[in-house]
């Protein structure tokens, strides 16, 4: 596995564990009401933006000034965040009175799930740079 994907390997983990529970209990969740296109469109979304701000993150910690680590992490959460606002209101707008609260609060908490692999992985890469 080369070095890559290797950094990657939190997210993708996330990304196919996530997949994989929501297909293998699909009748599950939709006897609960909870809209499984939902949840899988939001762990792409976070898939791909926490890969997009990582790569922004993983280049500012090679900088020699630290303040643009800093900088790269607040951005990072707010294009994350306005992302996340962004696809919560086109979903509301978009589905009208079939909006899925079940779904939704289900989608806030993979974003924590993501958060914390995002931080997984960018310690990893510190220690590496730091050592």
């Amino acid at each position: 596995m080369n070095a890559p994907t290797r950094r990657l390997l939190p997210f993708l983990i996330v990304f196919l564990l996530v997949n994989i529970v929501v297909i293998s209990a699909w009748k599950m969740l939709a006897d609960y009401g909870i809209n499984n296109y939902v949840i899988l469109a939001a762990n792409g979304l976070f898939f791909l933006s926490n890969v997009v701000v990582f790569f922004i993150q993983k280049n500012a910690l090679s900088n020699t000034n630290p303040n643009v680590f800093i900088r790269s992490v607040m951005s990072g959460m707010m294009i994350k965040m306005f992302l996340c606002v962004i696809a919560v209101l086109a979903y509301t707008l978009l589905s009208g009175p079939a909006f899925n609260k079940k779904a939704v609060f289900i989608s806030m908490f993979l974003y924590l799930i993501y958060l914390a692999a995002e931080v997984i992985a960018l310690t990893r890469l510190n220690k590496q740079h730091n050592a």
